[in-house]
């Protein structure tokens, strides 16, 4: 195994969600000891060029580059190609300011020349002077489709930007997901952690992805005792997205209880808000041990005072 990666504290994420708790994790702890394994199935080709949503949302907070008004893409942003590209009647409804379109040429650019995605995020991170461990779940490409009774099947983005998550869903499927290898370190780094947090992120198309692909889940399985997961649902409420509505449209209770179940065999504690305590009787007899908190972040001082429960919670009894 790689070294560096020994008993650090790793996190899997999504985007908005996990941003916010990593911005107040590297509060609490040694951004150096942090490793980040981040959803790539929302990852999209516009342009001809190759966007990685969530590995850019992440790396951009990280770094204290993100547009905190919107929660994603660069502060000091400019708009002058996308102006360009409504004159000529392009594709605009996906917004790329013009300095996030640098990274995305750059990303294209040594994809092509042949380097891993994980090579390549390891360089845009190194040059934001990011000192969190940021991994690709996987190198190789993975694609979320959304099936909808009155579009068919389309793509993730157009579900969610175009149609702005306000179209009916039937189903959910990564394409790539049955042969896609984890990524370097990415095994390595799970298995070796010192503790494992499943961030507030969607547990259907965030972690959902991370999850399916081969040996994500055993691994996870054989370390439940040091994972965490907190609920991204607060009050029958998703904090931020379309969380709550693809759980309900897909089948899944819309309720801390509803995350619980879905991450049963991995998580060995669970965390939820303090208005949804109720429930920690109904998520205990899951055989998940339950705590309650204040898990909504408005700021980084509460995403830094719930990493501080969190952190106990799965460095309990933390191999060595």
């Amino acid at each position: 195994m790689n070294p560096r990666l020994k008993e650090k504290i790793v996190v899997l994420a999504g985007g908005v969600g996990a941003a916010k708790l990593l911005k107040g994790l590297v509060k609490v702890t040694d951004p150096a000891n942090i490793v980040v394994i981040v959803n790539v199935a929302d990852d999209t080709s516009l342009h001809g060029l190759r966007i990685c949503p969530d590995l850019d949302t992440v790396t951009y907070t990280l770094a204290g580059e993100i547009n905190t008004e919107t929660g994603w893409g660069l502060k000091n942003e400019g708009w002058k190609a996308m102006e360009m590209l409504n004159r000529y009647g392009g594709i605009d409804w996906f917004k790329l300011g013009d300095r996030d379109l640098g990274t995305h040429l750059f990303r294209t650019h040594r994809l092509l020349q042949g380097a891993p995605l994980s090579t390549v995020t390891a360089e845009i991170a190194a040059s934001w002077k990011v000192d969190v461990t940021i991994l690709p779940v996987s190198d190789d490409p993975i694609n979320t489709f959304i099936s909808t009774p009155d579009l068919g099947e389309i793509e993730f983005q157009d579900y969610f930007v175009r149609h702005q998550h306000n179209i009916e869903v039937t189903g959910v499927r990564f394409e790539g997901i049955d042969t896609a290898l984890p990524g370097p370190d990415v095994l390595d780094a799970l298995q070796y952690a010192s503790g494992i947090i499943i961030a507030p992120s969607n547990p259907i198309v965030s972690i959902g992805p991370i999850l399916a692909i081969p040996g994500i889940t055993e691994t996870l399985k054989a370390r439940k005792d040091n994972v965490v997961a907190v609920s991204g649902i607060v009050n029958g409420k998703a904090l931020k997205g379309p969380a709550a509505r693809l759980l309900h449209e897909l089948g899944h209770e819309i309720s801390p209880v509803g995350v619980a179940r879905i991450y049963s065999e991995i998580v060995g504690n669970f965390v939820i808000d303090n208005i949804d305590s109720h429930h920690i009787s109904s998520i205990e007899k899951l055989g998940i041990a339950c705590t309650a908190t204040d898990t909504v972040m408005i700021d980084p001082i509460k995403s830094a005072n719930l990493c501080s429960v969190l952190l106990p919670l799965c460095l309990s009894e933390a191999s060595t």
